[in-house]
């Protein structure tokens, strides 16, 4: 290998951190829908996690989704396991199970070696050996920042697909992984520090949660990505009709993150989610920090389930429509 680089240091922002934020993209894609078509069980009316289509001869559905971002660490080889992983996320999401991915490589060719574009590749290989699913080819360009991402179809059964418009009033909420990876992310970039709970964390893949979701009879879910627990939420209940209680204490949370929070590093990207989702929130029963974690732009995080789950704490329930869409209590 050659000498040690610091990944995180060659771009502007760090894992889904780097999304264009929320409320300027729901501006941008207002009015910019497919034609109808019958098939389509799943677009973008609802921000969901992938699009799914309806196959009527083979009675499934396929799920398709594609997600790539800048390094979010700066071990090369982790960083392609945290990027594959959160791409595969979006399938496991709506209750699919992943059957080919490909490659979405961005490489600073004349700044960064290509010996390490082989690592961060061989990071994904290896998460799609874990998650059972082919990564056969994708596609390169020669770009300013290192991005890195995959392209998954993923089959379903069409009557069992997790979404976000089925949520009901009565449902508890449960949610799979702990919070914090987005200030302890954005303190290793600024000081290198490395949190092997963070890259466990992210490279952990969502498939148990998703298939025990199933199991339950769960039809309501999303993952908790660069929108933070708060964006996703509000996607949630906003395309559901409802309103959700969410109980502060009961959110679980990495090692340190509270640590990262005290300490000022916080991403431009989790101060954006907070300003886009407060008009929606009820907030007063916690403080602007505690509401800061709850919008931490979390990379490969867990799947928020209307639903229980083994392993999984219930953190609020949803309820009928208030004043508020949620209320943090």
């Amino acid at each position: 290998m050659p000498a040690r680089y610091r990944l995180t240091q060659h771009a502007h922002g760090g894992g889904c951190a780097c999304k264009i934020p929320p409320g300027e993209l729901e501006e941008v894609v207002a009015d910019l829908r497919a034609l109808p078509d019958p098939a389509l069980l799943v677009g973008v009316d609802d921000g969901d996690d992938a699009a799914a289509v309806r196959l009527d001869q083979a009675g499934q559905a396929v799920v398709s989704t594609a997600d790539f971002f800048t390094p979010v660490v700066d071990d090369a080889y982790d960083w392609g396991r945290i990027a594959a992983a959160n791409a595969l996320s979006d399938v496991y999401a709506m209750g699919a199970r992943p059957v080919l991915a490909i490659n979405l490589l961005c490489w600073p060719r004349e700044r960064l070696p290509l010996e390490l574009a082989r690592e961060v590749l061989r990071g994904g290989l290896d998460i799609g050996r874990t998650a059972g699913c082919p990564v056969a080819g994708g596609h390169s360009v020669d770009d300013p920042e290192p991005k890195y991402g995959m392209a998954v179809t993923g089959v379903a059964d069409p009557e069992a697909l997790l979404r976000n418009d089925s949520g009901r009033a009565g449902l508890p909420l449960s949610l799979s992984k702990p919070l914090g990876v987005g200030v302890l992310n954005t303190r290793h970039k600024a000081t290198g520090e490395v949190f092997p709970q963070a890259v466990a964390a992210m490279t952990e893949l969502n498939a148990d949660a998703s298939a025990a979701a199933l199991t339950a009879g769960v039809r309501c879910a999303t993952d908790v990505t660069g929108f933070g627990l708060l964006g996703h939420l509000l996607k949630l209940v906003r395309a559901s009709g409802i309103s959700a209680v969410l109980d502060a204490s009961a959110v679980p949370y990495l090692e340190g993150a509270r640590e990262a929070l005290r300490d000022g590093h916080v991403s431009g990207g989790t101060q954006r989610n907070l300003d886009w989702v407060r008009p929606h929130c009820a907030l007063g029963a916690v403080s602007e920090g505690e509401a800061l974690l709850l919008a931490d732009a979390q990379t490969s995080g867990g799947l928020l389930i209307a639903g229980e789950i083994p392993g999984a704490p219930v953190i609020g329930e949803l309820v009928p429509r208030g004043d508020h869409l949620i209320t943090v209590r």
